[in-house]
């Protein structure tokens, strides 16, 4: 085996493998031998490393060197100056703004600086296909030890003790849903991992897959040695081809090491794991959908009482939680209870992986302690808004999160604070907005996908937000009358109040919290049929403003719609009858011409 000085860690996550890393990774290894440095400079493809914008990226090791947005033709340019003749290039590291320097090491971006890495503890640093680059940074060593020197209560009041809370939404605590299926009698009992990710922007569960898969596996070997399952599954949508073809590999490598199986590590314990590839069904995310889902019936909720714990898959005891809280279950067993509980806030422990994307200059996948502001997030990690724009609110917890407003933002992110303003954790999902964004508009939006994804089994979550959607289309059209805000608020405190799952019961909430924090957009909209943000197309008008007008005809070759007239060199006129509001004019308009009304 090669005695390799330099490891260049390729990101082959979804993101980048979409931005052709894999073809960086073929032009680095033929430039490397074409250069006879094969031997010395190894290329080791990762999971996701977590800055997606900046993708394909490779971090330079031991140096730490971080190289951005990388090309095929950067290839050569770069073996020959940084690994031949030593001199690493400044032109393809990472700049925070164009004025400002490279930052060269990794360790020194501020999208990293205030991370901290448990669930994604192995991202960037090992091959995810490799389980002996797992194995050789601990991995099932918590395994072991659970099977070999802890009883299935130890495990179980060990997880309690940390206050580990499920990282899918609802903040369960984790150890006592293992404790009440442990409880529940049943001559089978079953485990599943829910990895049926479907929030618009996030991609948490699947980031930690493509990375770290032996992670997943082994936290669902602890639980069903903890709950006593011998049968678990992997519900995985099948959207995540890299992320389904990575976990596949993992379970066979982990059959051939015998940690899946009869008699795992010589013990009395065994255990069999499936994978599901899920339809894409944004319901199956609610754990009793889900488990109709793989029963082979229609996936919707069901009415609880009895809950999984106690009549899950076929009937049965059944245990889920999602990929981040299965995660974590490892770190736990090593390092113990109160490690875990030294991380984040008093009710809510540990760290939680976020993504971070929308109208922020940094955008990418992040994990924090519980308790950073929302402003440590979105101006040291995110580095403020793109543009130069004013920031507006964040959306945090998915479609049914809540909108929060920039007077909250020293807020911390944990479970409780979040709540009292309106908003949930959820999955991890946090879209960022600017001055131009229409609250109203982003309600509408959300709502929207929401109902189009409600299954229709109870009528709050079926009728309720088809009414709630009427009225804001409404009155984003100019359409709205006095009293719909005070429909939305009634309607949707009845929604959350009765409907059959969470997905109703949070479906409401980016409407409240736009109202309560936005109200005077919906104001503007209804009463002076006018959107403050300009984005709602019905209440916007485009029109020239001669004295800036130059005549210079691009705004008219650039219509679509060919609805603006005149001469060059003379003022330009658009016909409001055919203008589409496209808003093209204004975007090309090199004069400020064009005038948002």
């Amino acid at each position: 085996m090669p005695n390799y000085r330099t490891n260049l860690m390729l990101c082959a996550g979804t993101g980048c493998v979409s931005n052709k890393s894999f073809q960086v990774k073929t032009a680095l290894e033929e430039e490397l031998k074409k250069q006879g440095l094969q031997d010395e400079v190894q290329v080791v493809a990762t999971g996701c490393q977590g800055f997606c914008a900046q993708g394909p990226i490779v971090v330079v090791q031991p140096e730490g060197i971080f190289y951005q947005l990388l090309q095929t033709e950067d290839v050569p340019h770069l073996v020959e100056e940084h690994f031949l003749k030593g001199r690493p290039v400044e032109k393809l590291m990472y700049t925070p703004r164009k004025d400002e320097a490279p930052v060269p090491r990794i360790q020194d971006i501020d999208f990293f600086g205030k991370q901290k890495l448990v669930a994604l503890a192995n991202r960037g640093i090992i091959d995810p296909e490799d389980i002996d680059e797992y194995i050789g940074r601990e991995g099932y060593k918590a395994l072991a030890k659970a099977l070999t020197s802890m009883t299935p209560k130890e495990v179980i009041d060990e997880v309690k003790k940390a206050g580990l809370r499920g990282r899918g939404g609802a903040g369960f605590p984790t150890g006592t849903k293992w404790e009440f299926c442990r409880n529940s009698k049943g001559d089978e009992k079953y485990i599943i991992c829910n990895a049926d990710e479907g929030d618009p922007g996030a991609f948490m569960d699947r980031s930690i897959v493509e990375s770290d898969p032996h992670a997943l596996l082994e936290g669902m070997l602890i639980g069903a040695y903890a709950i006593g399952a011998t049968e678990g599954f992997i519900y995985i949508r099948d959207e995540y081809p890299l992320a389904l073809k990575r976990i596949l590999k993992a379970i066979d490598d982990a059959k051939e090491y015998g940690l899946i199986g009869e008699n795992i590590l010589g013990t009395e314990f065994s255990f069999t794991l499936g994978v599901n590839r899920g339809a894409g069904a944004f319901i199956c995310g609610e754990e009793t959908s889900l488990i109709n889902s793989l029963e082979g019936i229609v996936p919707e909720p069901r009415v609880r009482p009895p809950y999984p714990a106690v009549s899950g898959f076929m009937g049965k005891p059944t245990n889920i939680n999602n990929v981040e809280t299965w995660a974590n279950v490892r770190h736990i067993i090593n390092r113990g209870a109160d490690w875990f509980q030294g991380i984040g806030t008093d009710t809510s422990k540990g760290t939680k992986v976020f993504s971070l994307v929308g109208k922020v200059r940094n955008t990418g996948l992040v994990e924090v302690p519980m308790g950073i502001t929302l402003k440590e997030m979105i101006f040291d990690m995110g580095g403020g808004i793109a543009d130069d724009k004013k920031f507006k609110a964040v959306q945090i917890g998915g479609p049914s999160g809540g909108c929060i407003p920039d007077s909250l933002l020293d807020l911390p992110v944990d479970y409780e604070s979040l709540k009292k303003v309106g908003s949930i954790v959820g999955s991890g999902g946090m879209i960022v907005m600017d001055e131009n964004n229409c609250m109203v508009e982003v309600a509408r939006y959300f709502l929207q996908f929401t109902q189009g994804e409600s299954c229709g089994k109870c009528p709050p979550c079926r009728e309720g937000t088809r009414h709630m959607l009427n009225i804001l289309t409404a009155i984003t059209e100019g359409r709205g009358e006095p009293g719909d805000i005070e429909l939305l608020e009634k309607f949707g405190g009845l929604i959350k109040e009765t409907a059959l799952c969470a997905l109703g019961n949070t479906a409401p909430n980016p409407v409240l919290t736009t109202i309560r924090y936005f109200r005077h957009e919906y104001e503007a909209h209804i009463n002076e049929k006018k959107c403050p943000s300009h984005e709602c197309k019905t209440l916007i008008t485009f029109t020239i403003n001669p004295e800036n007008c130059t005549g210079c005809t691009v705004c008219a070759r650039n219509c679509p719609v060919s609805c603006i007239a005149g001469e060059r060199k003379e003022v330009h006129v658009i016909d409001q009858e055919r203008c589409i509001k496209c808003g093209m004019c204004h975007t090309v308009c090199k004069f400020d011409a064009v005038r948002v009304d």
